[in-house]
Parts: structure tokens; C-alpha cells; sequence
């Protein structure tokens, strides 16, 4: 008996339709981070840019300005440790959308302020405490959440992206104030926190699973924790501890000088400096602006650094180069930029945070599983340090009519910090031996 053709062929299986790869929703997550931290970058460019503008107008004393600044400044850091325990508990949305609330708020009812207290309340309280609540645990917090591979280079991209508002929003903000006056620059740092609030509130989920995802790079589906109510208590209880070991003090007396000798120093001072010496305020503000392009590349090779060196050394480095480069500012400041001025900007751009990697790394080997919250109240002191530095500069400035005596006790105080930092016990880990 014979077959058919048709039945002798082979059946022919249709081939399947090649499935299109979706971008996971964790990239999205980031980009909407990524957007949020540079327009929150605002209002970190504003400060030093508004001591003149403010002292003009309102005849207020430098020192009371950087009373201002010190408040908000000292708020951002005491506030962060909290933060990811805010997070914890009302989610990351809402945290986050109130926190760019209250800096529209804080930033906006400048426009109308009369009396310094206003200045201190607005700017230094309400700015403070929202910019303290959007602090690096929320970039901690977004990585880790929705993260298990490339943890590493998104938490590298979310840092960057504070460097990246401020080489944005300087050169803007100044140029407003240059050609228009500081209120306008005001308005535009609440708008920038107000136009992000309906991007965090609609894409910014809390969680993978809130979506049905798995973490990016996670084999296995992880379910959303239950609020967390006692990460506060935590906080504070970790605090204590550390609080009995000499490293602590160590680690938290040298990140209160790298404070001091950057968002206390030169975030806020080096402009107004700067136009004393008859540089415009544009042109200085783009300097600064600058050293958040360099700033970036200095961190990446902090952290290639620390990977293969004693990090108490490359602390000891940074802040001894830091110091010595101080004290040559004096002598550099003039109406124009010239080559040796850019020199300046582009070495402190390396060195601005390049003190991150090692830092965090003595903060694991010494406390292990309370590294992060430790490293938390260390971020702490170096805000705090900022703030009585914000405030100082000014009253120096008053009092002696420049600024040098404040460029050469930072460099004093960086070489302080180099030789704390090469005191620092080596511990293989674990919590460091109580004092």
C-alpha cells in the first residue's frame, strides 16, 4: 500500500515568533531617580549664590546669611540618617514627592521674606529638612530595592547625577541673578522641585513587587516587606554604640573637615570670593559648576583606588592635597580666569568626594552589618561640619574683609584630618574595640 505525498512529508512545525525583550521596570525606576536627584541639584547651587544679592539688599551681615546656610546644611545631614527609616515606613513615593513639596515651599516663600529669621526659616529649616529626607539613602534605597546585578554602576550613575543639576543649574541660576535679580532664582528652584513631584508620583514605585517584578538580575521573585517601625530606634541605638569606639570619632572628625572644606567652604564661599576679587558672579559660578564634572571622575578612581590600597593612605593623600591647595587659593583668586585658577578646579573637582570610597569602606571594616547606618551619622558630621563652616566664613569675611583667613585654617584643618586619618586602627571586622 502506498502513501500519499502529503502524508509521507514530514509536518513542518511553525517557527516561533521572536519575543521582544522588555526593558525591565527597575531602568525606569532609575531614570525617574536620576531626573529627581538633578532637579532637586537646585537648590543645593543656590546658597552661595545668594550671600551677595541678600547682603545688598537687606544689608544683612554675611554671617547671618551663612547662619541660614548653616542651618540647612546641618539639617540635610542630621536628617539622613533618618531617611531610609522614613522610607521604610510611608514608602519611597511619598517621602519623596513631601520632601520636594517642602523645598518648593521653603524656596518660594523667599520671594517675600523681609527679616533674616524668614531667611532661617525658609531656607534653612524647610529646605533643610526636605533636602535632608532626599539625602543618599534615597539612591541607597532605590538600588537596593529594585537592584541585584549592576548595583554598582546605578548607584555610580544616581551619584553622578547630583554633579550633573549642579553643572546644569549653576550657570542658569547665576545668569538669572546676574541679569535679573535673586527672586527669579528663587522661583526657579521651586519650580524644578514642584515639576519632578508628578513624575515621582506616578512612576516612582516603591517596590518591584508592587508591579509584579522581580528586582533586576534577581532569579526569584521577591515579596514587598512589611512597614518597618523600629529602623529609627535602630539608628540611634547603632549610633551609641559606635559612639564608644575611638574610630567613630576618627572617621567622623575627618568626614567633618571634608565638609568643612567643601560644601562649608567652597560651595558656598568660593563665588562670593571670587566676585570680591571682581571675577563675575557667572563666570565663578561656572567654575564651580565645572568641579561637578570632575567630581564624578574622581570618585570612580577613589573607588578603583580603595579596591587596591590602604584606604587610612589614600584618606591621609586626599586630604593633605586638599589642604596644600587651600592655601595656593589666595594667590589665585583675580578678575578673569587664567590657567592656574582652572588648575585649582579641576585638582578640588578630583578631590571633592574622591574622600567617599575609602571612608565607606572603614565604615564596613570596622562595623560590619551597621556599616551603612554608621556611615549614615558619619555623613552626619560632615554636613555638620559644612554648617559651622557656612556660617564662620561669613562672620570671618565680616570681621577681617576677605576671605584668606578662612582659606588657610581649612588647609590647617585638612592636614589635622590627613593625620587622623593614618591613626585609624586596621580591624579585619566586625565592631571596633570599645575605648
Amino acid at each position: 500500500m502506498t502513501q500519499t505525498a502529503d502524508a509521507a512529508a514530514p509536518v513542518r512545525q511553525p517557527e516561533p515568533k521572536p519575543t521582544r525583550r522588555r526593558v525591565h521596570r527597575a531602568w525606569f525606576v532609575a531614570a525617574v531617580t536620576f531626573v529627581t536627584i538633578i532637579g532637586a541639584a537646585a537648590f543645593r547651587s543656590v546658597p552661595g549664590l545668594l550671600i551677595d544679592p541678600l547682603h545688598d539688599e537687606f544689608d544683612w551681615s554675611r554671617g547671618t546669611i551663612g547662619a541660614a546656610v548653616s542651618v540647612n546644611l546641618a539639617l540635610y545631614g542630621l536628617t539622613a540618617p533618618f531617611a531610609a527609616a522614613l522610607m521604610d515606613r510611608y514608602g519611597i513615593r511619598r517621602v519623596v514627592a513631601v520632601a520636594l513639596t517642602v523645598i518648593a515651599l521653603g524656596s518660594g516663600l523667599t520671594v517675600w521674606m523681609t527679616a533674616a529669621w524668614q531667611l532661617m526659616l525658609c531656607w534653612g529649616l524647610l529646605v533643610g529638612l526636605g533636602s535632608g529626607s532626599m539625602a543618599l539613602a534615597f539612591a541607597a534605597t532605590v538600588t537596593n530595592r529594585w537592584f541585584t546585578e549592576r548595583r554598582g554602576l546605578v548607584s555610580g550613575i544616581l551619584t553622578a547625577a547630583s554633579a550633573s543639576g549642579q553643572l546644569i543649574f549653576l550657570p542658569l541660576l547665576s545668569w538669572i541673578i546676574d541679569r535679573y535679580d535673586w527672586r527669579p532664582a528663587a522661583v526657579t528652584v521651586a519650580l524644578a522641585a514642584l515639576a519632578v513631584v508628578p513624575f515621582v508620583w506616578l512612576l516612582l514605585h516603591d517596590h518591584p513587587a508592587d508591579v509584579g517584578q522581580k528586582p533586576y538580575g534577581a532569579t526569584e521573585f521577591v515579596p514587598k516587606p512589611a512597614p518597618v517601625t523600629g529602623a529609627a530606634r535602630r539608628a540611634v541605638s547603632v549610633l551609641f554604640s559606635a559612639a564608644r569606639t575611638g574610630p567613630f570619632w576618627l572617621l567622623a572628625g575627618t568626614f567633618a573637615i571634608c565638609g568643612a572644606s567643601t560644601n562649608g567652604l567652597i560651595q558656598t564661599h568660593f563665588v562670593p570670593a571670587s566676585h570680591d576679587h571682581g571675577m563675575p558672579i557667572t563666570a565663578a559660578a561656572s567654575l564651580l559648576a565645572v568641579i561637578g564634572i570632575f567630581d564624578v571622575v574622581g570618585t570612580i578612581a577613589s573607588g578603583w583606588f580603595t579596591d587596591r590600597f590602604d584606604a587610612r593612605r589614600l584618606l591621609a593623600v586626599y586630604y593633605a592635597l586638599r589642604g596644600v591647595s587651600l592655601l595656593f587659593l589666595p594667590l589665585l583668586l583675580a578678575p578673569s580666569v587664567h590657567p592656574p585658577m582652572i588648575f585649582f578646579i579641576v585638582f578640588y573637582g578630583l578631590d571633592w568626594v574622591a574622600t567617599v570610597p575609602p571612608t565607606l569602606a572603614l565604615c564596613r571594616e570596622q562595623y560590619g552589618e551597621d556599616s551603612a547606618i554608621v556611615f549614615g551619622w558619619v555623613l552626619a558630621s560632615h554636613q555638620v561640619g559644612a554648617a559651622l563652616v557656612a556660617f564662620l566664613g561669613g562672620v570671618a569675611r565680616d570681621t577681617f574683609g576677605s576671605y584668606d583667613v578662612v582659606w588657610y585654617a581649612s588647609g590647617a584643618l585638612c592636614a589635622v584630618a590627613a593625620l587622623m586619618a593614618l591613626v585609624i586602627r586596621r580591624r579585619a571586622g566586625g565592631l571596633a574595640a570599645t575605648v
